[in-house]
């Protein structure tokens, strides 16, 4: 009985951690992922200290941009911008950020980006969902840039496919950053830097497990406790029995130009 009371207090406390943002310090002890090499926060802080107008695309809840205008400092740019569509995170984003004077706009991540051909020196964007490389070419102005790190092919899917069985090959191979270079490139843009790294990432009790997959929504879609109890139960065991669950993300980093006529 012992063991049906942890497994239960684990997933309940995994199920009522608030999913608003993508601030992950909750999962400190419970879950890690190594970090990509090239350190993107600290870096979009160096492009935001050299930019006059700036536009953040799905900025979730605002606080990779919160961080990078911190290290920005006073060189930041006159003009801050930022998107999201999720309403939770848009009101997260807007406590957040407001203070700093960002304008945060609640834009469908599937809609035209609401703002005038060539009013941004500087795009950025951490994880979105899909890049719509047209309407960033459509608001970069010539010369400017779009920094981004992208999810990249097969990302946890070790815990994916442990949930949903062996994905089909389109499935694993989407995302591919070869693929989004050739779209980028179509759009009229050069793609003058791109790198692409696997991550480990360790989950430690199910409590994060079910954070994760409440938290990050695409992984497993449609992802309840209820619907999934019996594979949470047995990577519980598991997970007791043989140590940390071990999956790897997969990341890549565009720097992107728009040619100057």
């Amino acid at each position: 009985m012992a063991e049906q009371r942890s497994f239960d207090a684990l997933v309940a406390e995994g199920a009522a951690v608030p999913t608003e943002g993508w601030d992950f310090s909750w999962f400190e002890g419970r879950a890690t992922e190594a970090r990509p090499s090239w350190g993107y926060a600290p870096s979009a802080g160096e492009r935001l200290a050299r930019a006059e107008a700036a536009l953040d695309i799905q900025t979730g809840g605002g606080e990779v941009l919160d961080f990078a205008l911190g290290r920005a400092g006073a060189a930041r740019p006159v003009l801050v911008a930022a998107t999201e569509g999720w309403p939770p995170n848009v009101a997260k984003a807007t406590a957040l950020l407001r203070p700093r004077g960002v304008v945060v706009v609640a834009a469908p991540d599937d809609a035209p980006l609401p703002f005038a051909d060539e009013a941004f020196d500087l795009v950025l964007s951490r994880h979105p969902v899909r890049p719509d490389w047209a309407e960033i070419a459509r608001v970069l102005r010539p010369g400017g840039t779009y920094f981004a790190q992208h999810v990249g092919p097969s990302s946890v899917f070790e815990l994916v496919e442990y949930f949903l069985g062996r994905q089909p090959d389109a499935v694993r191979g989407g995302r591919d950053p070869e693929r989004e270079r050739k779209d980028a490139e179509a759009a009229g843009l050069e793609v003058v830097d791109l790198r692409a790294e696997r991550l480990r990432m360790e989950f430690h009790d199910i409590a994060a497990v079910v954070h994760f997959l409440r938290k990050v929504v695409w992984m497993v879609p449609g992802f309840t406790v209820e619907a999934y109890e019996p594979q949470l139960r047995s990577l519980h065991e598991r997970i007791e029995k043989e140590g940390p669950f071990v999956a790897h993300s997969s990341r890549h980093l565009f720097d992107v130009r728009k040619s100057t006529p």
